[in-house]
């Protein structure tokens, strides 16, 4: 299956920060999230993406168009929430629809309308004299029903109340089923990308840890309650240990490690996906690749 983009070697110096080198492929059909740490890149690797910032090394390529070249027609497949819109403050939202809409072939103004009403956006009222959360809504509803097929959304639930959040999740979900598209967000909230993403991308730092399955992720580390203190014993898969608690990325290596070594557990629970993705944001942590045979880090 082609990628719809494709980055390879991307690297970016701003200030004393360093981003990359990233290298990640986006299909149709998926749902990608950037999870890290603040500051840790996320919206400037966006930013990339979009070509509001132009890398050091490497390439960047959108449905097979570098993003930097002459010919520039990737620009109508690609929609783009920014966390703060630059120019939306002195416009109404019908305005800002009007000057948005005739720049997108497939603009979808039965979701526009839907999501307006469903977020119960003011149209009237000028985008700089809105509330936070509604301004997110509208810049929402004027990105998403560009209905283009790649869609890059940066924290698109911040400020927003836990009921549109939800309603968010079901609106994404439904414009997925409904063509062939693609998602990428930067969040950091678990329950949201719990819901959404089919693949984590993490970025530590500015470095990249790697590209994750979310449901492979999820099944991969493990916390086992024992019955004694394991003492100096190395144990496979070990990535963090109390007295008489393990977690692990490698679970069916440890299990065996302690069948072979008569080493009794009492409990064990699968982790939560926040929990998972502090360990991989922890300096000298290690992620487990989602080929299930590798592992990489920092």
């Amino acid at each position: 299956m082609n990628s719809w983009l494709e980055i390879t070697q991307l690297q970016k110096k701003i200030d004393d920060f360093h981003l990359g080198p990233i290298n990640l492929q986006i299909e149709p059909g998926t749902i990608t999230a950037l999870v890290g740490n603040n500051g840790s890149g996320k919206s400037t690797l966006l930013k990339l993406i979009m070509n509001l910032a132009n890398p050091d090394m490497g390439n960047i390529k959108v449905f097979n168009k570098f993003v930097y070249g002459q010919d520039e027609s990737w620009k109508d497949k690609i929609a783009y929430q920014a966390q703060t819109p630059i120019g939306y403050n002195p416009y109404t939202g019908n305005q800002l629809k009007s000057l948005i809409a005739p720049l997108y072939p497939n603009w979808d103004d039965t979701l526009f309308v839907d999501m307006v009403h469903s977020f119960d956006i003011p149209l009237h009222k000028r985008y700089g004299k809105l509330s936070q959360g509604v301004q997110q809504k509208l810049n929402l509803a004027l990105t998403i029903a560009r209905n283009t097929p790649l869609l890059l959304l940066d924290e698109p639930t911040s400020f927003m109340d836990i009921p549109s959040k939800k309603r968010l999740v079901d609106i994404l979900v439904d414009w997925m089923d409904r063509g062939d598209h693609a998602i990428i967000f930067a969040g950091h909230q678990a329950e949201d990308i719990m819901k959404l993403a089919d693949y984590l991308t993490v970025l530590r730092n500015g470095t990249m840890v790697g590209t994750f399955e979310k449901e492979e992720l999820t099944a991969t580390y493990m916390h086992y309650w024992l019955k004694e203190p394991l003492g100096k014993m190395s144990i496979p898969g070990e990535i963090s240990r109390e007295i008489k608690q393990l977690v692990s990325n490698q679970p069916a290596a440890t299990e065996q490690f302690f069948h072979e070594n008569n080493v009794a557990w009492t409990d064990r629970k699968a982790l939560d996906l926040d929990e998972i993705i502090t360990y991989l944001l922890q300096e000298g942590k290690d992620g487990y690749i989602n080929d299930g045979n590798d592992v990489i880090g920092s």
